[in-house]
């Protein structure tokens, strides 16, 4: 990667947005759809930043995703017209979902259910509320096994309610396939081609035995080109949805030569100490970057292929392998998350890049709060 200048000034660990990055990345991803922003509908839970809805709408993308109330708020805030909530809404998140419908009625709100009970929840609450019918989708279980209903007759049972409730609107049917991250093209595809054959037949079933579907959400970013081209196809309205695509990361970095977006989010760290023989201690830690993953899966140094990482707590992260005369204490280093999304939501702002300069500006990322005022 390009050397970043102007970081002298930057407290350190800081995350780091290029803004020039982010722009290609979009312009990739309409590409990718043969040009067309209505088959997208970008998940927002990867940057939860104004900013990147702004230039979003700039570039005609009309429709996004989200995980959570605040995600959602975000959006009308930024003047997107039509957000999803793709996260089963129970308890008081049921009722916050109508005060977003209320409080933002330039946006068009919709989330998913995939049992009963959800939908008597929102059949309860909305007509306590008297307001008009709300826009649900149906959650299909495609193979990841984490959340949706498997194909079948309860499933086309819930259908048909949702179909002939009048509180409730028929939005369409949503379907995550975040099981298939397989490295190989071929055996990606073949995996997605399993999905679609789930997702295919039940809404097969639903429009011969209940009602049209009206438009179908589906994918993540590693198929993001499988449903981009099964989308151009469609005979009926169907959306991509691939969220980490903006930003990109090292976990998928390298992976997906279909997918050639790079990295628009760094990590800005330094040496603070050197505690022995060939090692060197960086001030991030495991509140700085996602750590779900084993310590040696959480972030990337481009200018130390070399480094072991020994170990990592709140503050602090321990590597080896390098040199410490050419890293002397408070030279900074810039990593590449291994998972971006998580590492976001760690950080009040971004420090903006541009030109592989670093800027004065700096940007919310607003959405990491699990509330903003509803």
């Amino acid at each position: 990667m390009e050397p970043i200048t102007g970081l002298e000034g930057a407290a350190s660990p800081a995350l780091l947005f290029d803004a020039d990055a982010i722009t290609r990345n979009l312009q990739l991803m309409l590409q990718v759809v043969g040009g067309n922003p209505a088959l997208l509908r970008p998940h927002i839970k990867t940057h939860k930043c104004r900013e990147i809805l702004t230039e979003q709408l700039s570039l005609g993308i009309t429709a996004v995703k989200c995980a959570t109330i605040a995600e959602a708020e975000l959006s009308a805030l930024a003047g997107v017209p039509d957000v999803l909530i793709s996260y089963p809404l129970v308890g008081p998140n049921v009722d916050r979902f109508f005060q977003l419908i209320e409080t933002y009625p330039a946006s068009r709100f919709s989330t998913l259910v995939d049992n009963e009970s959800s939908l008597a929840a929102f059949v309860s609450a909305g007509a306590a509320r008297g307001v008009k019918p709300v826009s649900l989708f149906i959650d299909l279980d495609c193979g990841m096994h984490r959340t949706g209903i498997a194909p079948g007759p309860k499933a086309i049972a819930l259908v048909r309610t949702l179909v002939d409730h009048p509180a409730v609107h028929f939005a369409g049917v949503h379907a995550y396939d975040g099981h298939i991250h397989d490295a190989s093209l071929e055996d990606r595809n073949a995996q997605f081609e399993a999905a679609m054959a789930v997702l295919d037949g039940f809404i097969a079933t639903i429009e011969s035995d209940v009602a049209p579907v009206p438009l179908v959400v589906a994918g993540g970013s590693p198929t993001f080109g499988l449903h981009a081209a099964r989308a151009a196809m469609s005979p009926r309205p169907r959306q991509c949805s691939p969220g980490t695509t903006v930003l990109w990361d090292s976990g998928y970095g390298g992976y997906y030569d279909d997918l050639p977006f790079e990295p628009a989010a760094f990590l800005l760290t330094r040496v603070v100490s050197h505690p022995g023989p060939g090692r060197l201690c960086l001030d991030l830690g495991h509140k700085a970057v996602a750590a779900e993953n084993l310590i040696g899966r959480r972030v990337r140094f481009p200018a130390m292929p070399g480094a072991t990482f020994v170990s990592q707590s709140e503050e602090h992260l321990v590597i080896e392998g390098i040199n410490p005369a050419e890293w002397p204490v408070g030279t900074p280093v810039i990593g590449i998350p291994i998972h971006v999304c998580p590492t976001v939501a760690l950080h009040q702002e971004a420090r903006i890049i541009r030109g592989n300069a670093l800027t004065g500006e700096s940007w919310d990322i607003a959405a990491r709060n699990r509330r903003i005022t509803v």
